[in-house]
């Protein structure tokens, strides 16, 4: 994967040698840098291509995922909210924006966001986990239950698939154990 990185690198800096305004080639490299983790040089890059392309709903929900990665929440939303103003049929920007309300605990917010998700993205279970995982945290266990079932028989990938599994059995066997407790 690093050499593909370091390709990826390559291509994108001359792509920028050639064409500074290359907002393609700015984006690239963002997205390299997110996926190796480097979150500001993410943000720096997506900002650069922002000043060139200001009408990508892409951009600036790459550039919403990176500030959520460096726990600026507040200015994440605010970014993630004008990808979808721009482009209502982003899945990832609404799907980003419910995964930061989440994390900020705003779970009715989320809630609605995924909803408003589901119907556009009607087969995709990492729409109906996160549900599930907000409605564990709101303890309705049985809202809970049904979506990570819903998700589970969408067939996710194999390692989301485990991570499915293992909540619905973490959530079973808590049912399970309050059970014996009355």
């Amino acid at each position: 994967a690093n050499a593909n990185f370091k390709k990826g690198l390559t291509c994108f800096r001359s792509a920028i040698r050639i064409d500074p305004r290359h907002y393609n080639a700015w984006y690239g490299l963002g997205t390299i840098y997110l996926r190796q983790e480097k979150f500001q040089l993410a943000e720096y890059h997506f900002r650069r291509a922002l000043t060139i392309n200001v009408q990508s709903s892409v951009l600036y929900c790459y550039l919403g995922m990176a500030l959520h990665s460096l726990a600026r929440n507040q200015e994440a939303l605010v970014l993630l909210q004008t990808a979808i103003d721009s482009d209502p049929k982003n899945p990832l920007a609404k799907f980003q924006k419910a995964s930061v309300l989440m994390s900020e605990e705003r779970h009715q917010e989320a809630l609605r966001e995924l909803e408003a998700l589901k119907d556009c993205a009607p087969r995709e279970a990492s729409v109906f986990f996160l549900m599930g995982k907000i409605y564990k945290k709101l303890n309705m266990d049985s809202k809970a239950l049904v979506n990570f079932s819903i998700a589970l028989d969408l067939k996710p990938p194999t390692t989301d698939m485990n991570i499915i599994k293992s909540a619905i059995e973490k959530l079973t066997v808590s049912e399970e154990s309050d059970g014996e407790e009355l």
